[in-house]
């Protein structure tokens, strides 16, 4: 069983993490929690000192997070961007596709089911964050 999964090759960042709110008042601070309904945006002008982004789930069917990643990586953020909270299986790869590449969901996930859900689509229709081509890229590479 999985509690923390991490897709990226270096060490996970283990800084103690803060709240959005006190982040741009601490100039040591590394880690940064944000929550749903905060602005990832306030972040932007702090992404060369950031190692970790944590980004909160409270309860699945809370998608703000998702938005979060992707104002993040489009902005140039190389850190770890990690969800946390109540994460699901069926959520994982869709979450890679925004842009976390760790997850530390509160209950752990099945090993096997990770992997399923990581490999369910090989070929994706969006342009997202995750380096894969879309299929209509790709189509147009083969004429």
């Amino acid at each position: 069983m999985a509690d923390f999964i991490t897709l990226r090759s270096d060490e996970p960042a283990q800084e103690p993490v803060v709240t959005l709110e006190s982040f741009g008042d601490q100039s040591n601070a590394t880690a940064v929690r944000i929550e749903p309904g905060e602005d990832a945006r306030e972040l932007l002008p702090f992404l060369g000192r950031i190692a970790l982004v944590e980004v909160n789930f409270p309860a699945y069917t809370d998608g703000r997070g998702y938005s979060a990643a992707r104002i993040l990586r489009e902005a140039g953020y190389t850190g770890e961007l990690r969800a946390v909270g109540d994460v699901l299986v069926d959520q994982i790869s869709h979450m890679r596709r925004c842009g976390f590449d760790s997850f530390k969901p509160n209950a752990p996930l099945d090993d096997a089911d990770v992997e399923a859900a990581f490999a369910r689509w090989p070929d994706v229709y969006q342009k997202t964050v995750d380096d894969r081509r879309p299929i209509w890229a790709k189509r147009h590479e083969e004429a």
